[in-house]
């Protein structure tokens, strides 16, 4: 049994996450079949009880309305950049068409949406921002006559045919996804070579037979288990392999709330866990977490690799005020904070140089400052601190040590290269070290073309090396009284 923690992705998956969140699920294709409905979120103020009964005033603040069910996995989908086909069920009325009307539904083919009954929706009061009060839904569970049921197969057969590489169910139980729906969806997979996955909500999963993989949370697994089950990894561990041979399921992942999450790959038990964050609201989580997995395993990465970042994705997601699906910029952002460690942060010229293109495929700005850092003190910090300031990413290029007896003497650096990269790569405005050979950094940056260079000093613009290579030159003030040739002249008395 594997426990997954906090370690870093590996550089070649790091790069290929970095691919696939900026631009790379271009061309990908999912096929999302189930329950698309409508989440409201009606917030305000409480400011008194009501003179009528002994109940809140919420005085009106705004009303918001976001795609929940199976258009909650589209839209998280869609964040990512990947391409969506729906197929389900959405009611021909004011609440279908104001789900259609959002703007997630005009980035995928809903043409195979069938009015099957009356929309879904789920309204919450929200009070003073983000306390729920009080859930309405509307709801009349419908399922999809034989004829309805071959047209939906009809329509995702055709996806499938047009380069879909994987199909998910999202089963709300609202009545789309009826068992001969969902076994059609299946065998339908398996003639064409595609995996299909589930979020289940039926506790008979004989519906979900020889699915690829299936996505319960605790209640639904020990609703199909047949009795309750603790939240132990040993007790989630032998339900899971058991419901693996029972019904013919290839993988199941369960979502475990505070524990995490537990991938189970035939007989093998993999354990990610959460990072501390503060949790707001659940609703969502496992849209999530089904859509991110899918995504990355559909382009080819590893299951557990594609399980631990959709596992990062819901923990952002937990951390907003309702139904919220996350974007490939937020995703990127997560996942580059979490997976470079202070070593890694210290990188070669060809390393910063992808990097670079990286962030500016994300449409971040990238600052470049440079320096022999030999001895950090509080001027280094504040220059540090205006350079990151002025843009999202702060790249330091680090003079070598043998750069460094050149322009100082012999008696310099009093620190080796490896260690002040260290020191600087473990600021919080730094994001990226890279040490040149050069007495200046211009052959680094006729490769790293920041979009803007720092400087500190009395220098002029026209002055900075490499300026040719940046939109932009800036100047920073020095902090009076701090030097790297007084501190040292200080500790020797001098």
């Amino acid at each position: 049994m594997k426990r997954l923690t906090k370690k870093n992705l590996s550089d070649t998956d790091f790069s290929r996450v970095a691919e696939l969140l900026t631009g790379g699920f271009k061309s990908t294709l999912i096929v999302v079949a189930g329950d698309f409905m409508l989440d409201r979120y009606i917030s305000g103020d409480v400011e008194r009880i009501s003179p009528e009964a002994p109940v809140p005033v919420i005085r009106f603040r705004e009303e918001r309305l976001v795609a929940g069910g199976a258009g909650n996995v589209a839209a998280n989908l869609v964040g990512l950049g990947v391409n969506v086909f729906a197929a389900g069920s959405v009611g021909d009325d004011i609440h279908g068409w104001a789900l259609l009307d959002l703007p997630l539904f005009k980035k995928i083919d809903h043409s195979a949406l069938l009015p099957l009954g009356p929309t879904t929706v789920k309204t919450r009061l929200l009070g003073s921002g983000r306390q729920q009060m009080l859930r309405l839904d509307m709801e009349e569970k419908i399922s999809p006559s034989d004829a309805e049921a071959a047209m939906l197969l009809s329509e995702v057969s055709g996806a499938v045919s047009a380069g879909a590489k994987l199909i998910i169910i999202s089963d709300y139980g609202k009545g789309c996804c009826s068992p001969e729906l969902c076994r059609g969806l299946i065998a339908l997979a398996r003639k064409k070579g595609v995996s299909v996955w589930v979020d289940p909500k039926k506790s008979d999963w004989e519906s979900y037979r020889g699915a690829s993989l299936i996505t319960p949370n605790i209640k639904e697994l020990s609703a199909a288990a047949g009795h309750p089950l603790r939240n132990d990894d040993e007790e989630i561990t032998a339900a899971a392999i058991s419901m693996i041979k029972k019904y013919g399921i290839e993988n199941i992942l369960v979502t475990r709330s505070e524990r995490g999450a537990t991938l189970i790959e035939g007989d093998t038990a993999t354990h990610i866990p959460v990072w501390a964050v503060e949790v707001y609201d659940v609703s969502g989580a496992g849209d999530t977490m089904i859509a991110v997995a899918a995504a990355f395993a559909a382009e080819g990465l590893q299951l557990r690799e594609a399980v631990k970042l959709a596992n990062a994705a819901s923990q952002v997601v937990i951390g907003k005020i309702g139904t919220y699906s996350i974007s490939a910029a937020e995703l990127l952002d997560v996942i580059s904070e979490r997976s470079i460690s202070v070593s890694s942060k210290v990188l070669t010229e060809a390393e910063a140089v992808k990097l670079r293109a990286i962030w500016r495929n994300a449409g971040e700005r990238v600052i470049f400052t440079n320096g022999c850092f030999d001895i950090i003190h509080a001027g280094h910090i504040d220059s540090l601190s205006a350079a990151k300031s002025l843009g999202d990413r702060l790249i330091v290029g680090l003079n070598s040590d043998a750069s460094v007896r050149r322009l100082k003497g012999d008696s310099r650096p009093v620190n080796g290269e490896a260690s002040r990269a260290k020191v600087l790569a473990a600021l919080e405005a730094v994001d990226a070290v890279v040490v040149f050979e050069e007495d200046t950094p211009e052959e680094l940056l006729s490769r790293l073309r920041p979009d803007v260079i720092a400087k500190g000093g009395d220098y002029r613009p026209e002055e900075v090396a490499g300026r040719e290579y940046a939109e932009e030159i800036v100047i920073l003030p020095l902090t009076d009284g701090f030097s790297t040739t007084s501190v040292i002249e200080r500790s020797r008395g001098v």
